[in-house]
């Protein structure tokens, strides 16, 4: 090779070099745009993800069937408190894009709607949880979004459990009755009571559910 080529062939490398750099800094430029958006396109990993995290919120509330049984205002929530708090949150800071949570909340509902048809509720409670997360948080990027959402997403269920034995429910035939059924339902003070004590199990559910999503990410089993 002449000296001739050589500098010309050592300039061609010089502008592919510098055209790749400038390709790559475009590329995490874009990156960081789309990371920033507050709404962003599901893939089907992130769909998957959210299903497998819903069975295993699904096998922990096993228990339910016999939280039916025991007729005390709140204690479907103070008993699946812990399970439904923390592998949500783990699902939330996996897949932190809006209605995540309210996703897993159908998946929930679909598997739980014939066994206890008020379940349903979830997923309104999720749209309104939703919300406010991003009015409040703009979205899940803050771990402590998704502690916030994690919290609130059972105790959410609380009131319109109410609303729906105290209104569309009946059992005896007379409009309004069935809400009689749970000791304490018409107690104030058992009703606050039962809400604050859903409020701190579901805490404490989320708080776990994002160190041990946070341990996960470290591990690389969480990417």
């Amino acid at each position: 090779m002449t000296p001739r080529e050589k500098a010309i062939a050592e300039l061609v490398n010089f502008f592919k070099e510098e055209n790749n750099v400038e390709l790559l800094a475009t590329s995490v430029s874009d990156e960081k745009k789309s990371s920033n958006k507050i709404f962003q396109k599901y893939k089907i990993k992130d769909i998957v993800f959210l299903a497998i995290i819903t069975a295993c919120t699904l096998v922990t509330g096993a228990i339910m069937p016999l939280l039916t049984s025991v007729p005390l205002f709140g204690i479907i929530q103070l008993g699946l408190g812990i399970q439904f708090s923390l592998f949500p949150v783990i699902g939330m800071m996996k897949v932190r894009k809006p209605f995540a949570l309210v996703l897993q909340s159908i998946f929930i509902s679909i598997f739980l709607v014939f066994m206890f048809p008020p379940m349903m509720l979830l997923i309104a409670c999720a749209l309104v949880i939703e919300i406010s997360v991003l009015l409040v948080f703009r979205g899940y990027k803050n771990d402590w979004a998704c502690v916030f959402a994690g919290t609130l997403y059972m105790p959410m269920t609380i009131p319109l459990l109410y609303m729906y034995y105290n209104v569309f429910y009946t059992v005896s035939g007379n409009e309004k009755s069935a809400v009689s059924m749970f000791i304490g339902a018409n107690n104030v003070g058992v009703i606050i009571g039962m809400t604050l004590a859903v409020m701190v199990v579901c805490f404490i559910g989320s708080v776990i559910g994002m160190v041990v999503a946070k341990e996960l990410k470290k591990a690389g089993k969480l990417k």
